[in-house]
């Protein structure tokens, strides 16, 4: 019962430490798979039990203290993406003395084919491999779309639309992000899936290799007169790594051909991110570690 308990909680704990690290950059890639959190009811009362077990010991009482200091020290990390996000350029922050958004929209007021008016984000793949599930765009916006345009591009540059690796139009959930600027409430539009238990179709991407890519997210309402902007970041709470100052716009309503965002105003970034659930290296070196100096400190314990 001892082991079992310990392998419960080392399990816990290389799902936890692992995202962390990777928030902190000590170890790039993308976020852990959700599942290893997801305990029903039922385990999670046998869980309960466990832990009760586990935290008589005073070894496992320092584990728990060490992971509870990882949860507070996660969750800041973790709060700006609503989302299992292998990259989020950062929030929007109404506050900031450059906050602003540009159009970003297909309605009765911007209208076009595909789109009326779209911002392209960049990220960055640094190695490996990187299977795209989900896109979304945080948008200040009064439209009620159901569908969103997008597109993933590469070798975007001033007046160059790059290569077109993947796009089309698919089913679109909004949500409120709770953040509201310019008389508009900020809603994240996203297009594909936004964690493994959806129910919802991933979008039709193959992994895309290391390198430097740019993506859009158009929300789509073309009978409705409102507006649709797409808020600019800042960093704040940014995951993974995008190249500040090479985000571009397009809009043949507004006479711009993928032109650099900055000549429409300030944006070094647009509120934007990427879904990916692949487990990332670290949480498994954190797993195994983990599992070696746990039973190491145990064994000490009950032999000694």
């Amino acid at each position: 019962m001892k082991r079992m308990a310990l392998v419960f909680l080392v399990m816990l704990a290389g799902a936890v430490i692992g995202p962390v690290l990777a928030g902190l950059g000590i170890f790039p890639g993308p976020q852990p798979h959700p599942a290893w959190l997801g305990i029903d009811g039922r385990c999670g009362r046998g869980a309960a039990a466990l832990v009760q077990l586990i935290l008589r010991q005073a070894i496992m009482k320092r584990i728990a203290f060490v992971l509870l200091l990882f949860f507070v020290i996660a969750m800041p990390l973790w709060a700006g993406c609503p989302t299992f996000c292998g990259f989020y350029s950062g929030d929007f922050d109404p506050d900031h003395p450059n906050a602003g958004a540009l159009a970003n929209e297909n309605d009765a007021m911007v209208g076009g084919t595909p789109y009326g008016a779209a911002t392209y984000q960049n990220f960055v793949v640094p190695v490996g491999v990187f299977p795209v599930q989900g896109l979304f765009t945080d948008n200040l916006s009064a439209l009620n779309p159901t569908t969103g345009y997008w597109e993933i591009r590469s070798g975007v540059s001033e007046g160059n639309p790059g290569t077109l690796i993947a796009g089309g139009t698919a089913a679109l959930t909004q949500s409120p992000t709770g953040r509201s600027a310019f008389g508009y409430t900020e809603y994240q539009d996203l297009v594909g899936c936004d964690a493994p238990w959806s129910d919802c179709t991933p979008l039709p991407v193959n992994p895309l290799p290391a390198g430097t890519y740019w993506f859009a997210v158009v929300p789509n309402d073309p009978n409705n007169g409102n507006r649709s902007f797409n808020s600019n970041t800042f960093g704040l709470n940014r995951i993974g790594t995008e190249v500040d100052n090479e985000q571009f716009f397009n809009s043949a309503f507004f006479s711009a051909n993928f032109t650099n965002a900055n000549n429409e105003g300030v944006f070094p970034a647009f509120s934007s991110g990427v879904i990916d659930w692949i487990p990332e290296p670290s949480s498994l070196v954190l797993f195994g570690s983990g599992l070696m100096v746990t039973a190491i400190a145990a064994r000490r314990r009950w032999f000694s």
